[in-house]
């Protein structure tokens, strides 16, 4: 970027009703602009030049100007008003908008291209648990869809009313501490609290909740501070720490869900042997088999006085797989962040904090960290103070073992952890230009690593001018999760689908799962049978079939229930 030229990116809140406020991230003030380093490298990679960012297009400042009337009869209507009273019944066509898309590219793009389609007829804010008791029941009789919102900030088109219908808004009143056990060291709270809420109650339990000491949950999503509890949950979400505090399904104990049969509850025990789980065949279901009311956690000691973090570079992507590897499987202990960058996503990032083409990385390179072959690590280290400073020794052993070059100097996890939360942000700065950025992820053994990122990335660089990044940010003994970042000029809905089929096709083909942790929704539920085998499929239809019966809750497709002909040909949403 010339010092003389600054890209128009956009720095003022979304008008309150326009097609921006309901494609924004977060807050509507905040903003996070590609900076120097990043808004070069992508001129580079995509071709273009400063030119190309001279006038924002598809901005979506414009009202939203539709009116789409419900078209669930009235006496329905007034029905569920009754319930929960007009103050908490929405049938603007803005409200039931906002409800039923997330923030899928898919549905940022509709947005811009002011696609409006698949609202629910009305939004409730339950109060309380008995409202939703007594709308589920209503909705059963009546054979009325019902879909459920928690932070609206799926990626999958899992809450979109695609059968019309109501939709429950959680977060509204469904967000409270019902119980905290210092003892067991649980917290139990309903499906609606978003994660900070959560997490400042735990931080500060001696003031919020009279305890001894102060805990954490350990869950920290990227959607951290714009996602609820309850879809953390349904999801089977991960946090960034999670390789040594769990993904959600290890940090629940017990749930309680509404159904069309009755109210379901777990019950909170650590470990029991009284059949199978009916604790982790709740978690997932993503609204098909109820509503998730309450959620009961473990929590953990707050210790941040404890956290050690680390950096570290490697000449290549197969000897820092092999030292990732070694360190989940040392049996010393497991970081708490640990985040490896393949060699596109370490050039990206060394040109993000500055040392791209610096006198220090001519050293680097003098040194064998060659661009486009090095491959960054990240991580922490969270637990007691022992046990942190064993497990960071260990760490810097195996990683010197490997040929790796220490950057904790350089405060690369530290620079990475302040912006975490805030990366979000920068999808509307870059589509603002008819640029995309975008994510798939999928899990796997270590033995499938190499194969199944060389294969996603062939696809994605088929593409020309198409960036295809991937890191490893959830590891375990048995493997991890490989998350794909693509970047490419794009502004079309049916080209944007067609890459993101193309790369779950390429998950399919080489033996992914499909999702380690965003859930399945309807995107992905075309291909979920295939990849779970008939017997299975049929196994999750049998409980859908008892808890609904009637196909009220989520209908659509979600978890590849009640597919169309359209989603099951996978073409759905395509409009050539």
């Amino acid at each position: 970027m010339s010092q003389s030229f600054s890209p128009a990116w956009i720095e003022i809140p979304p008008p309150p009703t326009s097609y921006r406020s309901l494609f924004k991230w977060g807050n509507p003030a905040q903003f996070k602009h590609p900076n120097r380093g990043f808004y070069a490298y992508l001129k580079k990679a995509l071709q273009m030049s400063d030119a190309d960012f001279t006038q924002p297009h598809r901005h979506g400042m414009e009202p939203l100007d539709l009116e789409l009337p419900p078209r669930l009869p009235e006496i329905h209507l007034t029905a569920l008003q009754s319930i929960v009273g007009k103050e908490n019944a929405h049938l603007d066509t803005y409200s039931r908008l906002r409800a039923s898309y997330g923030k899928a590219m898919f549905d940022l793009i509709r947005l811009r291209h002011h696609q409006v389609e698949n609202l629910p007829d009305i939004v409730l804010d339950p109060r309380h648990t008995e409202d939703i008791e007594q709308i589920v029941r209503y909705c059963n009789e009546q054979r009325i869809p019902l879909y459920v919102r928690g932070g609206g900030s799926s990626v999958t088109r899992g809450t979109e009313a695609i059968r019309g219908g109501v939709t429950l808004d959680m977060s509204v009143h469904m967000n409270r501490v019902i119980d905290f056990n210092e003892t067991d060291q649980t917290i139990t709270v309903q499906a609606g609290m978003f994660g900070p809420e959560l997490e400042y109650i735990l931080n500060h339990a001696p003031e919020t909740l009279k305890t001894r000491r102060a805990y954490t949950c350990g869950h920290f999503p990227q959607s951290f501070e714009y996602s609820s509890v309850g879809g953390w949950v349904v999801t089977r979400g991960a946090g960034q720490n999670s390789t040594y505090y769990g993904k959600i399904e290890d940090i629940v104990l017990a749930q309680e869900y509404v159904t069309p049969r009755g109210i379901l509850r777990t019950p909170a025990y650590p470990r029991q042997a009284t059949g199978p789980d009916l604790n982790q065949i709740m978690l997932g279901s993503e609204g098909c088999f109820g509503v998730l009311t309450s959620v009961t956690l473990k929590v953990f000691q707050y210790q941040p006085q404890n956290c050690r973090r680390f950096s570290y570079l490697f000449k290549t992507w197969r000897e820092a797989l092999s030292a990732a590897r070694q360190i989940m499987q040392s049996e010393e202990g497991y970081p708490s962040i640990f985040r490896l960058s393949d060699p596109e996503e370490t050039d990206v990032a060394l040109h993000m904090y500055h040392i791209a083409n610096t006198p220090a990385d001519r050293v680097l390179q003098i040194l064998g960290y060659h661009p486009l072959q090095r491959c960054l690590l990240l991580g922490s280290c969270n637990g007691g103070a022992g046990y942190t400073r064993n497990l960071q020794r260990s760490i810097h052993a195996t990683c010197q073992q490997h040929g790796a070059l220490a950057l904790s100097p350089l405060g690369v996890t530290e620079r990475w952890e302040r912006e975490r939360f805030r990366d979000p942000y920068l999808r509307e700065d870059l589509q603002d230009f008819g640029i995309i950025i975008d994510t798939l992820e999928c899990a796997v053994r270590w033995s499938q690593m190499e194969t199944v990122h060389k294969a996603v990335r062939e696809f994605v660089k088929s593409r020309p001018n198409t960036v295809c990044m991937a890191h490893l940010s959830h590891a375990y003994p048995q493997g991890g999760n490989l998350y794909f970042i693509f970047i490419a000029r794009m502004d079309d809905p049916d080209e944007y689908l067609k890459l993101q089929y193309g790369i779950l096709d390429v998950f399919q083909r080489n033996g992914a799962a499909l999702s380690h942790h965003h859930g399945i929704g309807k995107t992905t539920a075309p291909w979920l049978e295939e990849h779970l085998g008939n017997v299975q499929m049929n196994a999750l239809r049998t409980l859908k079939d008892y808890f609904d019966p009637e196909n009220i809750l989520n209908p659509g497709g979600t978890l590849g229930f009640d597919l169309s002909e359209e989603q099951r040909n996978k073409h759905w949403g395509l409009r050539s």
